[in-house]
């Protein structure tokens, strides 16, 4: 099955179908975020840092850098913003914007092989988009959306989706660089969008063969305790085909999710890392290691 493969200077990352599940950290981005929005502005970024450094310990495997301020130069900042968590961290990252000037500064300070994110399926878009990626050798995040917006026909969507990917290939763009976002819509506001997501996202792994992400907590959008409904809806986007998913690894429903779902689909061999991070630590098992260990540390 496919692979997409992301990198930085030092650390690779590969999404694919018999890889364990991806997370790419969503907290970087100031939309939404007042506090963070104003410090980026001024060039503080200390809040940044320690998004970084805690969505890497929590368990991220990649990173979404976001600087869409209004009326910054975001093009200026998002390189700033791209080279100081590169500093910090050597977790890939996916360089988001949708200005394009702004994607091609990122991409130019970037050590390694980024995801873009993103392209969509306008003609502008594709024209300026896809040579900015081909150019850099990076991976794509493919929005399933138009001119004429976005279909309520996750059907049609799927059209959208096979158009990005025969216009990807006509720039050299191979389809394992290709991550197609079948757009997640908010449940509150519609109440099929669930349905819509899982049958998209099964199409996209059966018929194309492709690597898929979406924004995961759009679907809770409006509804009261959204870390239970984007954690159940996690794991049942996994269970249709999803290999990506740009979240929130700090949530606990989140990441128990996904670890669930890699146990429960082979890729946490042993269920180890499960083991691992969910063991009592009071296990008499664990107690005599340590002891031991702490015996050979002893001095004579």
């Amino acid at each position: 099955m496919t692979d997409t493969v992301v990198s930085s200077a030092s650390r690779e990352t590969v999404i694919g179908f018999e890889r364990p599940f991806v997370i790419i950290g969503e907290r970087i981005n100031p939309t939404g975020r007042k506090v963070l929005a104003e410090e980026m502005k001024l060039g503080d970024f200390s809040r940044v840092e320690a998004d970084a450094l805690a969505q890497a310990e929590a368990g991220a495997h990649m990173l979404d850098v976001n600087a869409g301020i209004p009326l910054a130069d975001e093009p200026a900042l998002l390189a700033k913003v791209v080279r100081q968590v590169q500093s910090l961290t050597d977790l890939p990252l996916s360089i988001d914007s949708s200005i394009v000037g702004a994607l091609e500064a990122g991409l130019a300070v970037y050590q390694g092989k980024a995801l873009v994110n993103s392209v969509t399926g306008e003609e502008d878009r594709l024209e300026r988009v896809l040579p900015l990626v081909a150019k850099h050798g990076a991976a794509v995040v493919a929005i399933t959306n138009d001119e004429t917006g976005i279909s309520q026909d996750p059907d049609v969507r799927f059209e959208v989706a096979v158009k990005i990917l025969n216009r990807a290939a006509d720039h050299g763009i191979p389809k394992s660089d290709v991550v197609i976002d079948p757009l997640v819509m908010p449940i509150g506001a519609m109440g099929t969008a669930g349905q819509q997501a899982f049958h998209l996202v099964r199409r996209l792994r059966s018929e194309l063969g492709v690597n898929t992400t979406c924004g995961a907590s759009n679907v809770s959008f409006g509804l009261p305790n959204r870390n239970g409904i984007n954690g159940a809806f996690l794991a049942m986007m996994i269970a249709s085909g999803l290999t990506s998913a740009i979240t929130n690894p700090l949530h606990t429903e989140i990441k128990q999710a996904v670890m669930a779902c890699d146990v429960l689909t082979g890729q946490d061999r042993n269920s180890a890392r499960w083991i691992a991070a969910h063991r009592d630590p009071s296990t008499p098992g664990r107690n005599r290691r340590r002891r031991k260990r702490s015996n050979e540390a002893r001095p004579e």
